[in-house]
């Protein structure tokens, strides 16, 4: 069983661009996206601020959100990074395996990954993302570096919209259309 503690607040500044940015879009009536809780039982509470300091997590997560753009499903989980290399162990394979199930139901599957030193923020495709945990997986590195990234698919904020992921998931879109014409 895993456990929480206070260290469980990493990610929580990209977290919150993200929930801002679908307050945005929600606004915009361009997307729908809900924020996955995880559920948690607690252990051990502060007893002056009330605050949960220790919990197990009652099951695995799968992603943090889940929704839908103009008719799309989607979802997709939000990775910090402090350094230019990602470490796949941030990713389970519980959430790959829900993350390719939902590719199957046709949705479109993401992370996005705010690398903080360089404040750089990347969309990575499931395609992508799954061909770093092959090589994971065949005994190659277990991390990717942001050399290694497609460069179109970095984004940044613009129009006041912090985390602009429909950008991401309309590039994605592209690349499937042409592998899927490329296919014919």
């Amino acid at each position: 069983m895993a456990t929480w503690n206070s260290r469980g607040l990493r990610g929580s500044t990209l977290e919150e661009m993200v929930n801002r940015t679908n307050e945005q879009y929600r606004m915009q009536k361009l997307a729908l996206i809900q924020k996955i809780p995880t559920p948690i039982t607690p252990v051990k509470m502060d007893k002056e601020s009330h605050r949960i300091t220790l919990a197990y997590f009652e099951q695995k997560s799968t992603v943090d959100y889940i929704g839908a753009v103009q008719g799309i499903p989607i979802c997709f989980d939000a990775k910090e990074c402090k350094t230019d290399s990602f470490p796949l162990a941030n990713i389970h394979a519980h959430q790959v395996e829900f993350m390719e199930e939902f590719e199957k139901q046709e949705g479109i599957s993401f992370i996005l990954i705010y690398f903080s030193a360089r404040d750089s923020l990347y969309y990575l495709r499931f395609e992508e993302l799954q061909k770093f945990w092959k090589r994971a997986a065949d005994g190659g590195l277990k991390r990717f570096h942001m050399d290694e990234l497609t460069p179109a698919f970095f984004l940044s904020s613009k129009g006041g919209v912090l985390v602009p992921y429909l950008e991401g998931i309309q590039r994605d879109l592209t690349v499937r259309d042409r592998t899927e014409s490329s296919k014919e």
